[in-house]
């Protein structure tokens, strides 16, 4: 790894989801800060504090698209009109992916850098920190 701590911001609502993600996380990446956000609208308020002073910023972000009230694929469009041009972010979907739909919607959108199935493995982290971005969804 090139870098020697990372943040990772988590959006999804499920407690489950959250406390598996952050196992995971910390038994591979131990120099990884992990915020948990249980909705968009949590991740978004602190989102654009943190790029109006530009400390904070998360180096990844894993997103659930499916969240009550603003859902992730809202998040994506919102995050397009914040100017975060000074910061460059990997946002992963992870999901259940209930229907084919959501896989094409996620692989077409060019914010997302990759998608995971709930719940993730080791497989995925090393996907995300070690290997970089996915080529592919």
């Amino acid at each position: 790894m090139k870098k020697k701590h990372f943040t990772l911001w988590v959006i999804d609502d499920d407690m489950v989801s959250q406390f598996a993600i952050r196992y995971k996380i910390q038994q591979s990446i131990p120099n990884c800060q992990l915020i948990e956000f249980y909705s968009v609208e949590e991740a978004l308020f602190a989102l654009k504090k943190c790029s109006e002073t530009e400390t904070g910023l998360p180096d990844k972000i894993l997103l659930d698209p499916i969240l009550p009230g603003m859902d992730g694929w809202s998040f994506l469009e919102e995050i397009e009109k914040i100017q975060l041009g000074f910061w460059p972010i990997d946002i992963y979907v992870v999901s259940a992916f209930s229907n084919a739909e959501d896989r094409i919607r996620a692989k077409k959108n060019p914010l997302v850098k990759g998608h995971f199935s709930k719940p993730i493995n080791i497989g995925c982290v090393e996907k995300m920190f070690i290997q970089g971005p996915l080529t592919a969804i």
